[in-house]
């Protein structure tokens, strides 16, 4: 009889036990964060993802990447996933100007909950291929210019032929980031660098040199409505280009007509 009372209360015991542990294939932290790959160079994509054990309504959750200084290099904010999973993808570049090891923190809920992992940075050039995703049109020319941004919206890119530059028009919800593609046939700084102004505030970018172009990463606050972009060249709007042809025209049709009346005026003796 003692042997039985024995056997019920080690299998009460390992019941208990067993409630206490998480689910089958939930996890134990509050929070988790990985990111793709351990090392990355400037222009690659950094796949940043995770998962929450609990996910409470009406909050986001906020991604940071910090450099050894402990300066804020990038910043994201994105939604849990009804699967308690998060991901976003973020351009190494931009504010991460040295190589090092990068800090990735996550943010979550009231109580702060956080996480966090690392990853190694290589500055320099490399190869990026065309991209394939979205483009917008430059008003008032011809091109359209690859893009990717995070924390809003682009809205569109106009032209300051005066000032030799492009004015970008975007709805930053959250602070962000914007990656932009420019062809050297667009705009160029020859022998000097872009100078980036986020409404009209000079800042600090990243940029890739390509033997077609630059590839500039702008960081900016939630609430930015303008980025601005100089260089030292840019290409002239179609209206100058047709006001150029029209003047050309009219120039050559002047002498034509000069020399025609010439050729027929009788000779006075």
């Amino acid at each position: 009889m003692t042997g039985l009372l024995r056997g019920f209360g080690l299998l009460a015991i390992l019941i208990v036990a067993m409630g206490t542990l998480p689910a089958l294939g939930q996890i134990i932290e509050p929070i988790v964060v990985k990111t793709d790959k351990q090392s990355y160079g400037s222009g690659e994509t950094i796949v940043i993802s995770g998962e929450v054990r609990e996910r409470y309504s009406g909050f986001d959750v906020t991604i940071q990447i910090l450099s050894e200084m402990g300066n804020r290099v990038a910043i994201a904010q994105i939604q849990v996933g009804p699967d308690n999973m998060f991901s976003t993808e973020i351009v190494a570049g931009g504010l991460m100007k040295t190589s090092g090891t990068y800090k990735v923190t996550v943010l979550y809920g009231a109580q702060s909950t956080t996480a966090e992992t690392t990853f190694e940075f290589t500055t320099g050039q490399v190869s990026i291929p065309k991209s394939s995703g979205p483009t917008v049109a430059v008003k008032g020319t011809d091109f359209s210019v690859d893009f990717s941004i995070t924390g809003g919206q682009l809205q569109g890119i106009d032209i300051d032929e005066e000032g030799k530059s492009l004015i970008i028009r975007i709805d930053a919800t959250d602070d962000g980031e914007l990656t932009i593609t420019l062809p050297n046939g667009l705009i160029r700084a020859e022998g000097e660098d872009f100078f980036v102004l986020v409404d009209g505030e000079e800042v600090d970018y990243d940029v890739t040199e390509t033997s077609t172009g630059s590839i500039l990463t702008i960081s900016f606050f939630a609430g930015t409505e303008e980025i601005e972009i100089i260089g030292t060249w840019i290409i002239p709007e179609f209206g100058t280009i047709a006001a150029m042809i029209l003047a050309v025209a009219i120039i050559s049709i002047i002498a034509v007509s000069a020399k025609a009346k010439l050729r027929i005026l009788p000779n006075i003796r």
